[in-house]
């Protein structure tokens, strides 16, 4: 059913499964909402509607850390940091060979087209462009491929699918941003694989850590003992 990494009165933290959709669309399928409210509403043996509000998303083939709220309160004050950026998000992308850059900054303005569900890079600012900055180095290296690790700075729509793509680079399965292979379910090698930020209740710093799936190009940099 689902992955729960934390939970207590205020928050639920889970490890998505690529695939799983975050939030209904038009395709209609069960929602990773759906499955954390049924979760609740059994576990608490809740007779009436569970109140479950979502924090961020992430991109249905991509898999990791979905951050969901109890409460309203909650929900407010964790919208609030992520608005100021105060929330630490590091993601792990696989890119293939040759990769010879170590570590970089990426600073673009990106802009969404709806229709396509897609994000461009723009060489200037527009008034439809937002600025996009994340900082990336190299974890590890294995015959064709190179396991990044990403910092975003802030959330854009696809950001490190794009900007990755922009700079030679798309990630592993991709096809939409440039891959020339999909992996075998569909997903693409993009894990959101820790989250930092500060309780909205407790005030205490808060830190979770995923595991990415251990299937297709993942387990060979699973069994090196960083992971």
């Amino acid at each position: 059913m689902i992955n729960v990494l934390f939970e207590d009165n205020h928050i639920i933290i889970i490890n998505k499964e690529a695939g799983d959709l975050v939030q209904g669309d038009s395709t209609g399928d069960e929602t990773v909402l759906d499955k954390i409210k049924f979760y609740l509403k059994k576990k608490y043996k809740k007779p009436g509607e569970v109140f479950l509000g979502l924090v961020h998303r992430i991109d249905r083939p991509t898999s990791g850390i979905v951050i969901c709220a109890k409460t309203s309160k909650a929900l407010s004050r964790l919208n609030e940091q992520f608005k100021k950026r105060l929330v630490g998000k590091k993601y792990w992308a696989i890119v293939k060979n040759p990769f010879l850059i170590k570590s970089r900054n990426l600073t673009n303005w990106i802009a969404k087209n709806s229709k396509l569900n897609k994000s461009f890079v723009f060489k200037k600012k527009t008034s439809k462009t937002k600025k996009a900055i994340l900082t990336f180095n190299v974890l590890k290296k294995i015959q064709n491929y190179t396991l990044l690790e990403v910092h975003l700075k802030t959330g854009r729509h696809h950001q490190i699918r794009v900007q990755l793509s922009n700079i030679g680079y798309p990630i592993v399965g991709d096809l939409k941003y440039g891959a020339k292979r999909s992996n075998p379910d569909a997903s693409i090698s993009l894990h959101s694989a820790e989250i930092s930020f500060e309780h909205p209740v407790r005030k205490k710093p808060i830190q979770i850590k995923a595991n990415p799936p251990k299937k297709h190009l993942w387990n060979a940099f699973l069994y090196d003992s960083k992971f």
